[in-house]
């Protein structure tokens, strides 16, 4: 009876933090449809993204919460760019929120852009190459020099596949201008749903991430603005580099940015860069 009462406590404190003094307070879990402001205010970064709308997508006893931005103003008849943008791993989770964290010096292109956001977060408890990652969007390790992609993705990386299916058919999209970005996991992530689906984007911008360049072939076609910083000890750059010679090989033109004394951070210079959205949004199939 002890050993389960002490099970018990061991699974609240996983779910409940300790509180100042030392006491313990029970904190619900949070709601990725109602964030609570209350309890945690909303912070100065998470402002430029205050009227993106709070969904979750359930399938099969998982939940992935996401974020969805559409136009102010919906015109009858016309179609609208579709931007995914897929999150890091320190930014895993399930309030719904923490998606955005490094993605927070974006330029808000969304502004000048009018266009449909779509930002999904996975609540991964394990970490790159250890056990099964089945929760996270690519189960690698980051400081590998190569990785083979698995025959199928993982759950998260499914559902959010599934996903942008889903914005494509329920909302006007212009298809021909679907868009894919992410960082460090989420750059994995973008370089994978372009191996599985290539054909469905118009281009891409995968920052600090890793592909399987058994796939740039498939890929080449793409228009790709590649990121990596310079001295990434994360993520070595040769990953980037790497698939970059590997679409040159196989007939394609991407372009690649290196920058210079940035580490495991390339996504600051290049998401505040406004060059880069108005290169993305200027694509189309």
């Amino acid at each position: 009876m002890l050993s389960s009462r002490l099970v018990s406590l061991a699974f609240v404190l996983l779910i409940s933090p300790l509180v100042a003094f030392g006491q313990l307070k029970y904190v619900a879990p949070p709601d990725p449809k109602k964030p609570d402001y209350s309890a945690t205010p909303m912070q100065d970064w998470e402002k430029k993204f205050a009227d993106f709308k709070f969904f979750t997508y359930e399938k099969e006893g998982h939940v992935l919460p996401f974020r969805f931005h559409q136009p102010d103003a919906l015109v009858p008849g016309q179609k609208y760019p579709l931007v995914v943008f897929f999150h890091g791993l320190g930014e895993r989770g399930a309030d719904n929120r923490l998606q955005f964290f490094r993605f927070r010096d974006t330029v808000a292109f969304w502004e000048k852009y009018p266009c449909f956001v779509l930002a999904a977060q996975c609540f991964a408890h394990t970490e790159p190459g250890r056990g099964d990652g089945s929760d996270l969007w690519v189960n690698t390790g980051f400081g590998a020099t190569s990785h083979t992609m698995a025959a199928d993705p993982t759950w998260p990386l499914k559902m959010a596949m599934e996903l942008i299916d889903r914005c494509i058919s329920l909302y006007p999209v212009d298809t021909r201008r679907v868009y894919i970005t992410g960082l460090s996991m989420g750059g994995y992530a973008t370089w994978e749903v372009l191996q599985r689906e290539g054909g469905k984007f118009a281009a891409a911008m995968p920052v600090c991430g890793g592909a399987d360049l058994a796939f740039a072939g498939k890929i080449a076609p793409i228009p790709l603005w590649i990121f990596h910083g310079a001295v990434d000890t994360t993520v070595p750059p040769s990953r980037s580099r790497d698939m970059v010679e590997a679409l040159k090989a196989a007939g394609g033109h991407p372009k690649y940015t290196e920058f210079p004394g940035v580490a495991h951070g390339a996504w600051s210079p290049a998401y505040s860069d406004p060059a880069i959205w108005d290169w993305l949004f200027s694509q189309h199939k």
